[in-house]
C-alpha cells in the first residue's frame, strides 16, 4: 500500500505542498484534481523520491517507495520516448535496468491488450500517433509488472474519442495487473468515471478527499462544488439529481 503521511514540500520558501496524507491499495485509483499551480506534479515528484520532502514521507509497505520500483506515465507521450531510439528498444529500458529478461509472450499480452500493433515496435517515437504513442508509454510503465503507477495527465495529449478509448484501456489493464493507479488530471468526468476516490489538491493541501461518486453527487467544501460545477457546466460531467 501506498502511504503518503503528512508530507510536505519547500522549495527555496515556498511552500508547494503542506502536510499532504493519502493512502492508496492495489487494484484501487485515486484521481487527483484541482487547478494548475495546486502541486498535483510536485506530489508525483514527492512520492518518486525526485523532490525531497521537508516533513512527512512516503512509503510502499511501510519501506521506501523506490523498492517498489513504481512506473510512471507522462502528460506528453512523444518526449518521454528517446527520438533516437526504436520504441521496443525504449519499452525494454524498464526490464533493462532492473536487470529483468524480457517475457515475449508477456509483451504480445501487453500489447493484444493496449492494442498495440507489434510492428510498430520497430518505428521511432516520430513514426507513430499521440494516442499510439501514449499506448506506449502505458506499455513501458506496465512491462515490469510495478505494483504502483503514476498517470501525469495522461489523456490531456489526445483527442476526444482516443481520450475515451485510452481511459478505457488504462482501467482494463489495471482490472487484469491489479496495480494500484494514482492519477493527476484536470478532467473530472474521467476521474468520477474510472477512480474510486478523488483528493482535491488548492494551494499544496488536500481541500477534500471523498470517494468519486459522492463528490459528483455533494462535495463537502465550496471549493469542491466549485469544480464539480464547472465541470457540470463544461459538459464533463453529467448533472446529478
Amino acid at each position: 500500500m501506498l502511504t503518503v503521511d503528512h508530507v510536505s514540500v519547500r522549495r527555496g520558501t515556498t511552500v508547494t505542498l503542506q502536510d499532504i496524507s493519502l493512502s492508496l491499495g492495489p487494484n484501487r485509483t485515486l484521481a487527483v484534481v484541482g487547478e494548475s499551480g495546486a502541486g498535483k506534479s510536485t506530489l508525483i515528484a514527492a512520492i518518486l523520491g525526485l523532490v525531497p520532502c521537508s516533513s512527512g514521507q512516503v512509503t510502499w509497505d511501510n519501506a521506501p517507495v523506490r523498492r517498489c520500483r513504481p512506473a510512471l506515465v507522462m502528460q506528453e507521450p512523444r518526449s518521454a520516448f528517446n527520438p533516437r531510439m526504436s520504441l521496443r528498444r525504449a519499452v525494454m529500458e524498464p526490464l533493462v535496468a532492473q536487470g529483468m529478461v524480457a517475457d515475449p509472450d508477456r509483451l504480445n499480452a501487453l500489447c493484444h491488450g493496449l492494442e498495440i500493433a507489434p510492428d510498430l515496435l520497430d518505428r521511432r517515437p516520430t513514426e507513430v500517433s499521440i494516442g499510439q504513442a501514449q499506448r506506449m508509454g502505458i506499455l513501458r510503465a506496465l512491462i515490469a509488472k510495478p505494483p504502483l503507477v503514476l498517470f501525469d495527465e495522461p489523456l490531456s495529449a489526445l483527442d476526444a474519442v482516443t481520450q475515451k478509448h485510452t481511459a478505457r484501456l488504462i482501467a482494463q489493464m489495471q482490472h487484469e495487473e491489479g496495480f494500484a493507479s494514482l492519477i493527476v488530471t484536470h478532467d473530472l468526468g474521467y476521474a468520477a468515471a474510472f477512480a474510486d476516490d478523488i483528493a482535491v489538491l488548492r494551494a499544496g493541501r488536500v481541500e477534500e478527499l471523498t470517494r468519486s461518486q459522492s463528490f459528483v453527487q455533494a462535495p463537502q467544501t465550496a471549493y469542491g462544488r466549485m469544480l464539480r460545477d464547472a465541470a457540470f457546466t463544461l459538459g464533463a460531467l453529467e448533472q446529478v439529481a
